[in-house]
């Protein structure tokens, strides 16, 4: 088959997965009709032309209003300098800068690879995703906010990490959900970029108190206390562990905080051996499921904190796996139990997306360096190897001379002479101590139901 008839096999295959993919987001994932969005642009236009105050804006037939920390507020100021209508196109080029920019980090050095054909494919598939679509079409920040936390899990990898750590200090000031990668620095014992992540937060948050001191006084007061202002917790779209325990019926603070309490042992155990095995993208991938799973409310939009778990699946050789996971989380199945999650199948179906991010934090592969990052870290112990010492000249001639595995040890220690050399050479090879024996409204897809900024 020549390369011409190949490239026309790819084009027409590409044109019949866009026109599925098309007819698929037509019918079954109503379109947002850009709420969130409209939700930040109502609420900064209120405050700088009508004088109004950021918390007490309520999109209008609706009780929803801005929920962010009041430093988003002050990033979504140039919003009141447009209409809607330029916003929503502004929201639609800075999240697909984004999503670029993210999974320019998640691909790794095969996004190479690709070429025109992979990217045109990946961006098929992409579209599919629930979380990813409900994004673009409420005009959330999630996919700005997962962009800039894994610019920080790039430069880590790298070993670039004298800048590492700002993307996550202004993702957890524009909300609080990234705080918790912070929490990951400190427990991978990165305290340099751990300091730098809260000192971003911290003067930006400071910097939002001096420009809206009235704001940052009712959001840490206030605001950030009542969950009643983002949504019901029961909500089915609530794909949290809070969300579970709710359509239960369970109230229990305490049993929620056991729960959650629990969730963060496992991760802060599995992401801290990942980042020791220098597997950042592992640890980053568990830290963005852990902070789903404890956050008191994760809407379905919010999960695309887990395509970093993909991509770990996908390096570590489980196609198939993250394959069939993938699938269900392009279904919107969970919103089969809107009216009623009770029972067996409620309980499994309506909260098949925690169930998913749960298995996610147990099973996904950790502790395995991607390729680039192994190669980094052979040149670094190459380097340490190769460094000049007074023992080499020993060792190069121990190393090219045959003789007993004693004789050999014993030059690589530097006991070639002195007076208890004798007593050395006796010993047996395995008598010395040796390195060789050191992982809600009445329709739910429609774009008025409810708002989740």
């Amino acid at each position: 088959m020549t390369r011409t008839s190949t490239d026309r096999n790819r084009l027409l295959l590409l044109f019949a997965l866009a026109a599925a993919v098309t007819v698929f987001t037509a019918t079954v994932p109503l379109l947002r009709d850009w709420f969130d969005l409209r939700v930040y642009h109502g609420a900064v236009t209120n405050w700088i032309h009508d004088g109004g105050r950021v918390y007490d804006y309520r999109v209008p037939g609706t009780p929803y209003g801005f929920t962010y920390p009041p430093f988003a507020a002050v990033v979504m100021l140039p919003m009141a300098l447009v209409g809607l209508r330029t916003a929503i196109a502004a929201a639609l080029l800075l999240n697909l800068a984004a999503l670029a920019v993210a999974l320019r980090v998640l691909a790794g050095p095969g996004r190479h690879r690709l070429g025109w054909y992979g990217v045109a494919l990946a961006a098929c598939v992409l579209a599919l995703f629930e979380p990813l679509r409900d994004t673009f079409s409420f005009g959330q920040v999630n996919v700005l906010l997962l962009a800039l936390v894994l610019t920080d899990c790039a430069l880590l990898a790298a070993g670039r990490s004298r800048w590492a750590g700002v993307g996550i200090g202004l993702a957890a000031a524009i909300k609080l959900t990234p705080a918790l990668f912070i929490g990951l620095l400190l427990v991978a014992g990165r305290r340099r970029a751990a300091a730098v992540a809260s000192g971003v937060a911290f003067a930006a948050t400071a910097f939002a108190a001096l420009v809206a001191p009235d704001a940052s006084r009712f959001y840490w007061t206030r605001a950030l206390w009542d969950t009643s202002r983002v949504g019901r917790l029961d909500y089915v779209s609530n794909q949290s562990l809070q969300g579970v325990l709710a359509r239960l019926g369970v109230e229990s603070r305490p049993v929620w905080a056991a729960l959650a309490a629990l969730v963060l042992c496992v991760w802060a155990w599995r992401s801290r051996r990942a980042a020791a095995d220098g597997d950042w993208p592992a640890a980053f991938a568990l830290t963005g499921l852990t902070a789903c799973l404890v956050s008191p409310i994760t809407w379905v939009h919010h999960l695309v904190w887990l395509l970093p778990s993909f991509a770990v699946l996908l390096r570590a050789g489980h196609a198939r796996v993250a394959a069939a996971l993938y699938a269900v989380l392009c279904t919107s199945v969970v919103w089969l139990w809107f009216d009623d999650a009770s029972g067996v199948d409620g309980f499994l179906g309506g909260n098949l997306y925690t169930w998913i991010t749960l298995g996610l934090l147990v099973g996904l592969p950790a502790g395995h360096a991607p390729d680039g990052v192994r190669r980094l870290l052979g040149r670094s112990a190459s380097a340490t190897a190769a460094a000049p010492t007074r023992a080499a000249p020993v060792i190069r001639a121990a190393s090219a001379q045959p003789g007993p595995p004693g004789e050999a040890a014993a030059a690589v220690t530097g006991a070639t002479s002195g007076p208890d050399a004798g007593r050395r050479r006796s010993r047996s090879p395995s008598s010395e101590p040796t390195g060789s024996s050191r992982p809600a409204a009445s329709n739910p897809q429609s774009s008025s139901s409810r708002a989740s900024p």
